[in-house]
């Protein structure tokens, strides 16, 4: 701390040449401080990791993308062209599908067990699908959970066939210390607070550490850590909430290549055989589109989109949408109908099978129009919170803002969000619907294709490959999240997902419903028209391209939400005491 004293002219005037020198770097120092111009480490101050914040430096600056393409001698890989001029883009991506199976024993060479850690939303489903597929290719590698001993999991492991006896369940330590690959699926939160003091002491010299999100590095460097050097650390973050990768693993047993496409990343190969230990864990999990990341793009992606348009920017929007359709005359139901269900049914089954534009040219005459206006009402205002949410998130901010949730949590446990008026005249509207009935509202289309296309521009924009942003910001919000909205609303799509993922949506929707309110619908009000420039960059977004390819490579079955499943997705473990 500083404490400023006041000194009369006369008193200075005594001082000594010396004084006035010492007096006046002082002042200086302090001055420093203040304007952020001081040099680093002039201020070494003693601060918490969630307080300390280091400013990046150009955010907005667009960096250089480079080609994605890895090496594999295990499995065939294809080479893409992703997208054409002005933007040409050409990517590496592995095709998976049952039939690779059998390359999982080759790719997991030395790895004789197998540790998840957790039991969150991603751990049941990976565990369950990688345990599957190695007794159906008659492997003897063994998965075992770890878990706390007070945890109430060990029941929901128990459930789905996870036993001590067998040695298939245990305590989190000793499967860490047992475990030639990790699988980290504890809550980001603990991962934070844990890894460098009740995990990475524990992992085997030559182990492989295997995340399924980069939260972790991105907590890791905000501090100032790294992880150990002996160790392998990769990445596979499947595209789809846990319930999403172990529902269509089930249905891919009768239908060859379905499932939640993945990226995978390798940020540290210590034995020089990383790569083939990620490919092989996607295969396993049923993955039918692997491609290639890293574990800072994963994150900065994937807790940017999850806050956009795959969660909270969607939930804003049906929020401002069903008040704006009642103000304008509609029922409640038929308000309903207008904006959760044109987008969870035709809209984003439209751009699941054949992609965004698609959506707009479905569209004729006034109604075409009537997209135009809400797109160009709406790309600026969605943009605007979607850049602040890519600055929170590559800051640091965000990481540290679950952080300290996750210190808050037993005190302030995360509410359930699906009980207002929106939400119950939802269930009403679901107990009667016919499906075919379900409207195309060129206005909900309008705004919610704008809001996707500023996510897709944001991270085109901070040099993500198009092969992260169809995978972040489309083909997850199409195969994976809507369809649990559509089934039984709201609640059952966010609160399926991550501790870090449900924070999120809560902490964004309101500010999507607020921006899109006070800015977009003002304009909509005011008739300020079609931005014709906006529609026409649009149209011509190099993305559609990429959409179309990917198209191409989804899930070969439309996921089933409802109906017997060992997914755990019925909420009663997301909110069990």
């Amino acid at each position: 701390s500083v404490s400023f004293i006041p000194i009369r002219g006369s008193a200075l005037c005594k001082m000594s040449p010396l004084a006035r020198v010492v007096l006046f770097l002082a002042f200086a120092t302090c001055v420093a401080g203040f304007t952020g111009v001081a040099p680093r480490g002039m201020f070494n101050t003693q601060a918490t990791p969630a307080a300390t914040f280091q400013r990046p430096l150009s955010l907005r600056g667009p960096r250089q993308v480079g080609p994605s393409m890895f090496e594999t001698s295990v499995f065939e890989k294809e080479t893409i062209q992703f997208s054409v001029a002005p933007d040409p883009t050409k990517e590496d991506i592995l095709r998976g599908g049952r039939d690779k199976f059998e390359l999982v024993t080759k790719a997991f060479e030395g790895i004789k067990k197998i540790g998840v850690i957790g039991w969150g939303s991603q751990a049941p489903a990976q565990a369950q699908n990688l345990a599957d597929t190695l007794k159906e290719i008659g492997s003897d590698i063994k998965v075992t959970i770890g878990l706390r001993e007070s945890s109430p999991s060990w029941k929901a492991a128990n459930a789905v066939g996870f036993d001590e006896k067998e040695g298939t369940l245990g305590e989190q330590s000793a499967v860490i210390k047992d475990s030639d690959l990790v699988m980290l699926l504890i809550s980001d939160a603990a991962q934070a607070n844990d890894y460098k003091t009740k995990i990475e002491p524990l992992l085997k010299k030559g182990a492989t550490l295997g995340l399924s999100h980069g939260f972790l590095l991105g907590h890791l460097e905000s501090v100032g850590e790294t992880f150990r050097d002996d160790i392998n650390v990769v990445l596979i973050a499947p595209k789809g909430m846990g319930p999403s990768v172990r529902r269509l693993y089930e249905q891919g047993k009768t239908k060859n290549g379905a499932g939640i496409n993945a990226s995978f990343a390798v940020h540290q190969d210590a034995t020089g055989r990383a790569t083939e230990i990620a490919l092989g864990w996607g295969i396993a999990i049923g993955s039918p589109f692997i491609f290639e990341t890293t574990l800072k793009d994963e994150y900065c992606s994937d807790i940017y989109g999850e806050r956009g348009i795959l969660l909270g920017a969607v939930h804003g929007i049906v929020e401002v949408l069903f008040r704006r359709f009642i103000s304008q005359g509609m029922t409640p139901e038929d308000a309903f109908k207008n904006s959760c269900e044109s987008i969870t049914g035709p809209i984003t089954k439209t751009i699941s099978k054949v992609g965004i534009l698609p959506v707009y040219e479905a569209l004729k005459g006034d109604d075409k129009k009537k997209f135009e206006e809400a797109y160009s009402a709406s790309y600026q205002p969605a943009k605007d919170v979607l850049a602040e949410i890519y600055d929170e998130v590559k800051s640091g901010n965000e990481i540290r803002s679950v952080i300290m949730h996750g210190d808050r949590f037993e005190k302030f446990p995360i509410g359930k969000i699906d009980g207002t008026y929106t939400w119950s005249v939802g269930e009403k509207v679901r107990a009667a619907r016919v499906e075919e009935d379900i409207p195309l509202n060129p206005v909900t289309a309008g705004m919610y294709v704008a809001t996707m296309m500023a996510q897709i521009d944001v991270l085109r924009e901070n040099g993500h490959s198009y092969t992260e942003i169809v995978n972040e910001s489309v083909i997850e919000a199409v195969d994976s999240l809507c369809p649990y909205m559509h089934a039984k609303g709201v609640a059952f799509m966010v609160d399926n997902c991550s501790r870090t993922a449900r924070l999120g949506s809560r902490k964004w929707a309101p500010r999507f419903d607020y921006m899109l309110e006070q800015q977009a619908c003002f304009d909509l009000d005011n008739g300020k028209g079609v931005d014709s420039g906006m529609i026409d960059k649009f149209k011509s977004n190099p993305v559609h391209t990429a959409v179309s390819e990917c198209c191409k490579l989804r899930p070969s079955v439309d996921i089933s939400t409802t109906g017997e499943s060992t997914a755990q997705d019925d909420l009663s473990y997301t909110f069990r005491k």
